[in-house]
């Protein structure tokens, strides 16, 4: 959430900035509403100040042996008019918070023009698309013979789930703990579970609602619970609510989790295979800073991701989002994109973000700033470090061979038992 002192201050600076995500403020909403916020203030100060004026007169009155009676009907009515005009006043705070909980985050100036993804712009790229003497398999065929089944999932859930079994499922459990100990033995990250429900105040923290409501898979139980769409969540939440003592940052959580996502408008994209599913596993990386850090962290975790795609010898390039493309919550996002050769194209496959205060103001995560001995609010960062399904069919897709056998990265050979080659 933004700071409402920019709407009253700023407004002329801050509704350009919003249109350029093609965010159109509510102006005549937000004015209406300010103006009676104002309104009620005044009254409702203007009510306390003559209660206590005839709450003093009664104390005098009584002194002298005067009759209060009539005194006591003025407060007690000046009562009734103060209990009216706060219910107003909270009624206006309930309309104010609605509305600025749909507003998106200011964007970083760094953070080109454009409306979709046409205009991001490529930073860098690393390695280079693999030459075949043959024509690539995309990784629904290449998965067909060794375990990789839709149909089966189709059956147990419904559309888009799958069922590994055998070498592919210990693929994957072997990419999440390469994931894992690179993030903590070299990039300094602690460890953590977390629930994988959470409640609506958990959501409302990090931005997923009200406005992504229909992307959650919601519980009927008691209380009513949601499944996260991503560790950033229950993770990021680790601080809501809570002073940090400025010698514990930066703090910095690695948490492997599954994700579970309805995709609402999705429908027709990414129909065929692993790419877009309604549940998949992620390494998440986030980071709690101060705010003068931040810039220099959102560099700092891209480049975590990036050693996971450069260790497992994967090419892939770095992608700063325009405008139009980044998420409602972040200020400056990169994408990491992978090259999939039954695609022919780049994907991606890990989003990292900055989001500044946005979220540590709707959290209410602050630190004390030592120089001023005050709560301030701190800055939130996370990204995947990676998206752990598309890693296994980018590996799939790339090291497929001629005679049909799909060749283990060197660095994720360990965690395999020395295995070379799967098929």
């Amino acid at each position: 959430m933004l700071d409402p002192r920019l709407f009253r201050t700023e407004l002329d600076i801050v509704v350009p900035q919003l249109a350029r995500r093609g965010f159109v403020f509510n102006r005549a909403a937000y004015s209406g509403l300010e103006a009676r916020r104002k309104d009620i203030q005044v009254k409702t100060q203007d009510l306390q100040n003559e209660r206590n004026s005839r709450s003093k007169a009664i104390g005098q009155a009584k002194a002298k042996g005067e009759d209060i009676a009539p005194l006591m009907a003025q407060v007690q009515h000046l009562g009734d008019q103060l209990k009216a005009a706060e219910a107003e006043w909270s009624d206006i705070q309930t309309e104010m918070a609605a509305l600025m909980e749909g507003i998106p985050n200011i964007l970083d100036p760094a953070v080109p023009d454009g409306k979709d993804e046409v205009a991001n712009i490529e930073i860098h790229r690393w390695g280079g698309p693999p030459t075949f003497a043959f024509e690539p398999q995309d990784h629904v065929d290449l998965g067909a013979k060794l375990g990789m089944n839709f149909e089966l999932g189709a059956k147990i859930a419904g559309s888009r789930f799958v069922v590994l079994t055998g070498v592919l499922a210990r693929l994957q459990r072997a990419l999440i703990q390469l994931m894992l100990d690179t993030h903590t033995s070299a990039h300094g990250y602690s460890e953590v579970y977390v629930p994988f429900l959470v409640n609506a105040d958990s959501l409302r923290g990090t931005g997923q609602l009200p406005k992504f409501a229909a992307d959650l898979f919601k519980t009927h139980g008691d209380p009513s619970l949601y499944l996260i769409p991503t560790a950033e969540v229950p993770v990021t939440n680790i601080v809501r609510d809570v002073i940090i003592d400025a010698k514990e940052l930066p703090l910095k959580f690695a948490c492997h989790s599954p994700c579970f996502r309805s995709e609402a408008g999705a429908y027709g994209r990414d129909v065929r295979g692993m790419i877009r599913q309604h549940q998949f596993e992620k390494i998440e990386i986030v980071q709690i800073v101060k705010p003068e850090e931040s810039a220099q962290a959102h560099e700092e975790l891209t480049r975590h991701a990036e050693t996971i795609l450069e260790k497992l010898e994967l090419p892939y390039r770095r992608m700063l989002l325009c405008a139009g493309d980044t998420g409602f919550s972040a200020s400056k996002t990169y994408d990491l994109e992978v090259w999939l050769p039954g695609q022919n194209a780049y994907r991606e496959i890990s989003s990292c973000s900055n989001f500044k205060d946005f979220q540590a103001r709707r959290l209410q995560a602050r630190w004390r700033n030592p120089d001023t001995g005050k709560p301030e609010l701190v800055h939130t960062l996370n990204g995947s470090g990676l998206a752990v399904g598309r890693t296994l069919i980018a590996i799939m897709e790339n090291y497929q061979q001629t005679d049909g056998l799909i060749r283990i990265p060197t660095a994720l050979q360990p965690y395999l038992g020395g295995l070379k080659t799967i098929g």
